[in-house]
């Protein structure tokens, strides 16, 4: 029986961190070889709030290195750029063709950019429909999300709903796949890991770059055990080891933050050793081969969307 097909877009925001590892890059890596897996790098996604073309180009090599590095075998996945396929595009402004603006003010994504007094473009606003179109291209079975944003999925499901109606049965309607953890990852001050809060371990960092994370990380003196330190600690150890561990050092802080600092840059060496073994030519070969086995796929979808609404002579 052929695998299911899963699709994954990636974004780079720059220097990840371990709570990108642990909240979407172990998850993925967990379950990638289970079906047909499709992993685009969103850069026209990117352009509704980027507008530096040199940080563009390196967030793509950026992000492939970074899958490459936690052990995505591009051999058993399709690793691609969505620039490099013109399909979605097209795909995505017939789906703009399906829905009401109405529709699309409800987009999560758009009310939060307006809320917050920033730019809400033209691109963000249509930012679903595109997304709609990265998953019907690849006649996509599910599509791994965190329960924050099953809102992206109703909306393919919409999407693909109206044009099946208009057109009949063409295009298969996707399901999400929801992530336990994704996005809990504790940060140095307790709060949601994140970049913005100026709050993360760098994944990629050396010795002393997470050291001097980890001994930032703010701890409880009320409680007999460091609780922030610990929450980021049961991410490589068990239960049972943490309390050993941590019953013997009852009350030396320092010493706990050092051994988690220990723990984490051994965890994530033999990645930082790989992915510094990547070169930007690896990653171009990569997207090459991904975007040819990408678009046998999507170009099925595209010819057959192209006859049903009336385009193809």
């Amino acid at each position: 029986m052929s695998k299911k097909r899963l699709l994954t877009g990636l974004q780079s925001s720059g220097t990840l961190h371990i709570g990108n590892y642990f909240g979407a890059l172990k998850p993925f890596t967990d379950i990638y070889e289970d079906y047909e897996s499709f992993l685009m790098v969103a850069d026209y996604h990117a352009l509704t709030s980027l507008r530096d073309p040199k940080e563009m180009q390196q967030n793509v090599i950026n992000v492939v290195k970074d899958y490459l590095a936690v052990g995505v075998d591009p051999k058993k996945a399709v690793i691609f750029r969505q620039s490099d396929n013109q399909d979605h595009m097209e795909l995505g402004w017939v789906f703009d063709c399906m829905v009401t603006v109405p529709f699309l003010m409800q987009a999560h994504a758009y009310k939060d950019k307006v809320a917050k007094g920033l730019e809400a473009n033209a691109g963000l606003f249509t930012y679903p429909m595109l997304q709609a179109a990265d998953i019907a291209l690849y006649d996509t079975d599910v599509v791994p999300v965190g329960e924050d944003q099953r809102q992206h999925i109703e909306y393919a499901r919409e999407a693909v709903g109206k044009f099946n109606r208009a057109y009949g049965e063409l295009l298969k309607t996707p399901n999400e796949m929801i992530l336990d953890g994704v996005g809990v990852v504790p940060g140095t001050d307790g709060e949601k890991m994140s970049k913005s809060r100026g709050n993360t371990i760098p994944l990629f960092g050396t010795t002393e770059e997470i050291e001097k994370a980890v001994m930032s990380i703010v701890t409880d003196s009320a409680g007999e055990r460091p609780e922030n330190v610990y929450a980021i600690h049961t991410l490589l150890r068990s239960e049972e080891e943490l309390e050993v561990i941590y019953t013997e050092h009852t009350g030396r802080y320092g010493d706990l933050k050092k051994l988690l600092a220990s723990d984490i840059d051994a965890f994530v060496a033999p990645m930082r050793e790989k992915r510094a073994q990547i070169s930007d030519d690896d990653v171009k070969a990569v997207l090459a081969d991904g975007a040819k086995r990408a678009q046998e796929i999507s170009r099925q979808t595209i010819t057959k969307v192209r006859k049903a609404i009336g385009i193809a002579l």
